[in-house]
């Protein structure tokens, strides 16, 4: 898929997840940096589709961006010491967005296992399908550009 028609799907996905959900309040949340969780999401969905255009890489593009945007939809800041979310972050989130996911929207396996197994290897079992592993390398790659580059 071409890079005009990985963002037609994207910004069209995007409308419909916002219309349909509680991820604008994503954009409350900071991520990495200074990155929100909202701008987090969706660089991450647009990174998976860079990798797999690419590499020519064969996959459900509409699962892989709706799995990439709702990976991080755990709705809640991690920072706060005080709330009352599992510990370690890193571990348990993939659980929390999940549920949450799968409380707002109908999921295919493809988007489940994208939300649940984005965290490998942190989490024990490896992504099944090739969507999940772009979606999980794409994260990897943000996380660390939001991290350690100042000011994005």
């Amino acid at each position: 898929m071409n890079k005009a028609a990985y963002e037609k799907l994207l910004k069209e996905i995007l409308v419909q997840v916002v219309n349909n959900s509680s991820f604008t309040e994503s954009r409350k949340y900071i991520q990495h940096g200074n990155t929100s969780i909202y701008r987090h999401s969706i660089m991450v969905a647009r990174k998976s589709c860079q990798i797999a255009s690419k590499y020519n890489i064969k996959v459900s593009y509409r699962e892989m961006v709706r799995g990439a945007l709702l990976h991080d939809y755990f709705l809640y800041d991690w920072h706060d010491k005080s709330h009352n979310h599992k510990r370690p972050h890193g571990f348990f989130h993939a659980g929390a967005a999940l549920k949450n996911a799968m409380r707002d929207f109908e999921l295919t396996d493809i988007e489940k296992d994208i939300i649940k197994k984005h965290m490998f290897p942190l989490t024990p079992v490896p992504p099944k399908y090739i969507e999940s592993f772009i979606v999980c390398l794409a994260d990897k790659v943000c996380s660390a550009g939001e991290t350690f580059i100042k000011n994005r």
